[in-house]
């Protein structure tokens, strides 16, 4: 990966590696509590309908809690890597696997080195279009939301595989840039322009969106 660099580890990462040897659950359990409401936005923007239906995200969250604490000694292998992105990626390995029980679905590992590949770009387009359109649910707008929901999923698979993941981790999962250029692998400068430009692209090329969806809530 081209673009990719080393962030440098923080002082207080380095305190956070340092106290996560000498009490791995501990810290675990600390760590998983102060980040769950971000490992739930996780779980609500890729997690598909059908997979929600079956499976509640306390039981995904248990069980990435109990695989993180199964791999903790492969965290110290990740290079560069804090804590919370690699605990992410388990979470995101978690649902992937709730996936192919209850779905049957064929996904590639969270844990590839290639951070974005065809089938994981197109899962990212059906979350942002389900997320974007979320908010329709009056009857009018549910007919509404049929006959956009395509519309906007072509759209922003029209954009580059890159920017659509960066649009969902800014957007919807609210990683910083910094985190966003560990997931990715690319520069943390990178990682903010191309999230402007995806911003852009993405209200110049659906146009009057905002004004079709706060139409559709109040019909």
């Amino acid at each position: 990966m081209p673009e990719s660099e080393s962030t440098p580890i923080s002082p207080e990462e380095v305190q956070l590696r340092e106290r996560l040897l000498a009490s791995p659950e501990a810290v675990l359990a600390e760590e998983f509590t102060k980040h769950n409401a971000r490992f739930r936005r996780l779980v609500a923007f890729r997690l598909e309908p059908m997979a929600a239906s079956r499976v509640d995200p306390d039981d995904v969250l248990q069980e990435a809690w109990l695989a993180a604490a199964q791999r903790i000694p492969n965290f110290f292998t990740m290079e560069g890597m804090t804590f919370f992105v690699w605990l992410r990626l388990i979470v995101l390995q978690t649902i992937i696997d709730v996936h192919r029980r209850h779905l049957g679905a064929k996904m590639r590992d969270a844990f590839r080195e290639v951070p974005i590949d065809n089938d994981r770009s197109r899962d990212t387009s059906h979350a942002l279009a389900r997320q974007l359109l979320g908010g329709l649910t009056s009857p009018s707008a549910a007919l509404m939301k049929a006959e956009t929901a395509r519309k906007l999923e072509l759209a922003i698979e029209g954009m580059e595989p890159i920017d659509r993941e960066i649009l969902a981790l800014r957007h919807f999962e609210e990683l910083t840039n910094t985190e966003v250029s560990q997931v990715l692998g690319i520069q943390v400068k990178a990682a903010s322009i191309r999230y402007i430009r995806a911003l852009k692209r993405l209200k110049e090329t659906l146009g009057t969106l905002s004004s079709f969806l706060d139409q559709s809530r109040d019909a």
